[in-house]
């Protein structure tokens, strides 16, 4: 699937207002789901499952170039892995989805900004791209850091608001640029 670069500046434009703006209003139900969401079930089976099934499709579209002659043994044995996880260590596994899930979505966004050095805006996409990149490394390596960042961020709610500030006016900032090329 190939995204056009509007697209690909668009979408986590509006990832971030969607996080950002309920955090601004500081909105209870909002907050009780992040706190709780780095060792949810549900969202463990949501982001995991997910990020697992995107991940076996890749394996499973792999070219001969890319081991794609073992894909079927490829295949068996990452899908054994990700059954265990949800079995032998399912603490912070809606973390390690979520790390997944952001690690795979970064190179339609990057491969759409690829060689598009007449277009400068598209920094502002790349560069959160690229921090959250290394935010899901980090955070796969240490998932229970998530749920220390909620702890803080949620422990004041002049915190909360200005995270939520953050997020919704850069993910303005880039739904605005998204319509600028």
């Amino acid at each position: 699937m190939t995204l056009t670069l509007t697209a690909a500046t668009l979408i986590p434009g509006l990832i971030l207002l969607i996080l950002g703006v309920p955090l601004v209003l500081n909105h209870g139900g909002f907050t009780a789901t992040l706190k709780a969401m780095p060792r949810s079930t549900p969202a463990a089976q949501v982001f995991f499952g997910a990020g697992a099934a995107w991940f076996l499709y890749a394996i499973w579209n792999l070219s001969p170039a890319d081991f794609g002659d073992y894909r079927l043994y490829l295949f068996a044995g990452f899908t054994f892995v990700a059954v265990m996880a949800f079995k032998s260590v399912p603490d912070f596994l809606a973390v390690r989805g979520l790390c997944a899930l952001i690690l795979l979505g970064a190179m339609p966004l990057l491969d759409a900004a690829y060689m598009e050095f007449d277009k400068p805006q598209r920094l502002l996409m790349v560069t959160l791209v690229y921090l959250a990149i290394a935010a899901a490394i980090w955070l796969g390596a240490q998932p229970w850091r998530l749920r220390d960042f909620f702890g803080w961020m949620l422990a004041r709610p002049g915190r909360t608001r200005g995270v939520g500030g953050l997020l919704a006016g850069y993910g303005l900032l880039l739904s605005l640029a998204a319509f600028s090329y």
